[in-house]
């Protein structure tokens, strides 16, 4: 009874009710990951470590989250996607153990290798593939915008919770004259409690991808291949742009530039991640009227500007406010990219078009946190924003460009902007 009045409340009309374990799993991820994003800088600078190794290791944690995506989409197939994501959630509790018994540069790097944690907040872990190809199964045309928007918006409320909740170590530590250390050390043991949880939601069968689960060869791509190819490319340069300015290191960024503590941070990202979730909860609206790709496309490039101008804000409100429009801008084009790529492609290639434009993002992203620590390290504390800002306009324009002539067989009422 609880559950089908969760399944009512949750899932948008038309939608399988299987799905619901799916977005209370990345309700948990998301918490775990808000407060991760404020709090790893926090701790790799309490440990003794420096800037350029804070940027080192987000971009480590990154590269093993591609890795693994790749391992998934070329293994994946032998084991099923419900054994693959009971693993993930095992091995985010091994992640959260292994950081908080590990205090140097070297075992760190490794465990962010193998681990699930993940610098942005943003879910761009081995889950998503996986979840992705299971909730485009459980609905279709707007109701599969819809649901992809309620993931994402479930993701960046509890994203925002968590941040909130960055503040507790600072506050537990005040009042209890424990090291802040010891405090953040029992934040990362809870992000493995988190992982358990998450084991324990994907323990029965959720939500089948469409058509069960695909053998290999129906899962490769086929006459969508070229457009697939077409997107991924594009979505690279979007993430790498993105890398530069992950929830990590836009913390980092506040607390050298203006010196914010971690209650403070973890309070604007709190607010900037519920401007996010308002945002993604009404992309569906937006692109009913103007079309997925306008939505994507012209969100996405006054947040950008927002953010270039914020690099060069001369103080802390102006610098607030601009990131605030940023944040209630920048993720519109969340829900409606995840409905695009499903709805140009045909159902038996949605698993392998998922994994496919996933993989060369994560990769892309883990590229660029090294560059941008190393430019804050230097010195140069405006730049990454201003780079990530062009570089994400200029994928905007070729996006719009390459992409506005293409159909979208299950939106045709849509606005000419997807035709």
């Amino acid at each position: 009874m609880i559950g089908s009045w969760f399944a009512t409340l949750l899932l948008p009309r038309g939608v399988d009710p299987g799905a619901l374990p799916l977005l209370a799993a990345r309700a948990l991820r998301a918490f775990a990951d808000g407060y991760m994003a404020v709090l790893l800088p926090a701790y790799l600078l309490a440990v003794g470590l420096g800037t350029l190794e804070v940027g080192v290791i987000a971009t480590v944690t990154m590269l093993g989250s591609a890795l693994a995506t790749i391992a998934v989409g070329t293994w994946g197939h032998r084991f099923g996607s419900g054994q693959m994501l009971r693993v993930a959630a095992l091995l985010m509790a091994a992640t959260g153990i292994g950081f908080a018994g590990c205090a140097s540069f070297w075992p760190l790097l490794l465990v962010a290798f193998v681990g699930t944690l993940n610098p942005s907040s943003g879910d761009v872990s081995v889950f998503l593939p996986l979840e992705h190809a299971r909730l485009a199964g459980a609905a279709s045309g707007h109701a599969r915008t819809a649901l992809f928007a309620r993931y994402s918006v479930v993701g960046a409320v509890c994203a925002a919770a968590g941040a909130l909740a960055a503040g507790l170590p600072d506050w537990l530590a005040s009042r209890t004259g424990t090291a802040l250390v010891v405090m953040l050390r029992a934040l990362f043991v809870f992000y493995a409690v988190i992982g358990l949880l998450v084991w324990w939601l994907y323990r029965r069968p959720a939500v089948e991808p469409a058509g069960g689960e695909v053998p290999r060869a129906a899962a490769a791509l086929g006459p969508s291949r070229r457009i697939v190819v077409r997107l991924a490319a594009l979505f690279s340069i979007d993430a790498f742009a993105g890398g530069m300015v992950v929830n990590s290191l836009l913390a980092l960024w506040l607390l050298q530039r203006f010196g914010l503590s971690l209650a403070q941070a973890g309070a604007f990202f709190f607010w900037a991640g519920l401007l996010s979730a308002a945002s993604q909860l009404i992309a569906p609206w937006v692109a009913r009227r103007i079309g997925l790709l306008n939505t994507m496309v012209f969100t996405h490039i006054p947040a950008n500007v927002c953010l270039i101008l914020a690099a060069l804000a001369p103080n802390l409100p102006t610098v607030l406010v601009l990131l605030f429009v940023r944040s209630a801008l920048s993720q519109m084009d969340v829900p409606t990219r995840t409905a695009y790529v499903m709805a140009v492609v045909t159902p038996q290639e949605r698993p392998a078009a998922a994994g496919f434009t996933a993989v060369p993002r994560s990769l892309a992203a883990a590229l660029s946190p090294t560059i941008s620590g190393a430019m804050l390290a230097a010195g140069f504390l405006a730049l990454p924003l201003v780079a990530c800002g062009v570089l994400k306009i200029a994928y905007d324009l070729a996006l719009w460009r390459g992409m506005r002539g293409v159909n979208l067989p299950e939106h045709k009422d849509n606005a000419a902007g997807d035709d």
